[in-house]
């Protein structure tokens, strides 16, 4: 793996992204990338989507934040939306960097936090999050998990 860059999701690279494999079980706590591209044309100024890319162009991962610090529901206001590394580069570090991305994207809109939602489970991606930093600080109303990292 060469260098990594984060760029945005554009026409050239929106058919890889949802060509992006998933390992086993994965699928079910993944909700279609049409979904969060939807929220682009619905939030155009507080959604960020950025595509990982290696240096010679091939799309590895995906993340999506949404950063509104008007939402009335705090753990929305600077929010991981979605994060996805093509089944065949995970582990490898993708996830990090995105979510490294992330974290200094939310720093310069003068953020202290960044929050996720998610469904625990075997397959799912509680894990993935405490690695990089997020800690559970609550629950939806659903039963999905609030976890949250510092910045």
């Amino acid at each position: 793996m060469g260098e990594l860059r984060l760029v945005e999701l554009s026409a050239a690279t929106i058919v890889a992204v949802n060509n992006m494999s998933l390992k086993p079980g994965q699928e079910e706590y993944l909700s279609p990338v049409s979904y969060g591209v939807a929220a682009t044309v619905v939030n155009p100024t507080t959604t960020w989507q950025r595509v990982v890319i290696d240096e010679d162009g091939s799309v590895l991962g995906f993340v999506s934040a949404n950063f509104d610090a008007d939402h009335p529901e705090e753990h929305f206001r600077s929010v991981l939306w979605r994060i996805n590394v093509d089944a065949d580069e995970q582990g490898r570090g993708i996830g990090r960097f995105a979510v490294d991305g992330l974290l200094a994207e939310a720093r310069a809109r003068g953020f202290d936090h960044v929050d996720v939602v998610y469904e625990s489970g075997e397959d799912g991606p509680e894990a993935f999050f405490q690695r990089v930093g997020f800690t559970p600080v609550g629950e939806t109303p659903y039963g999905e998990v609030v976890a949250e990292t510092r910045i």
